[in-house]
């Protein structure tokens, strides 16, 4: 077989071993960037004195809370003089 192959499919496995190493930290990372995110969401609500059931049922609130107007509208255009 051509050596140059068998370099070229080393390579590829090496860079296939790194990807898959990349994928499992960033899958990892992601997790604890979501657990630090709910930690400080559980730690907003008590801020406020709020119970859970409290939380949930203002959270549905703004889900069903349609955008401000003003977002669907264009921006004003002014003529020049």
């Amino acid at each position: 077989m051509n050596p140059k192959i068998q370099k070229l499919r080393a390579e590829l496995a090496k860079n296939k071993g790194k990807i898959s190493e990349l994928q499992a930290k960033n899958r990892e990372l992601e997790k604890q960037i979501r657990e630090l995110e709910d930690t400080d969401i559980i730690g907003m609500v008590r801020e406020q004195g709020m119970s859970m059931e409290q939380f949930a049922e203002l959270f549905r609130k703004m889900q069903n809370t349609q955008p401000p107007d003003h977002y669907d509208k264009e921006e004003p255009r002014y003529e020049e003089n």
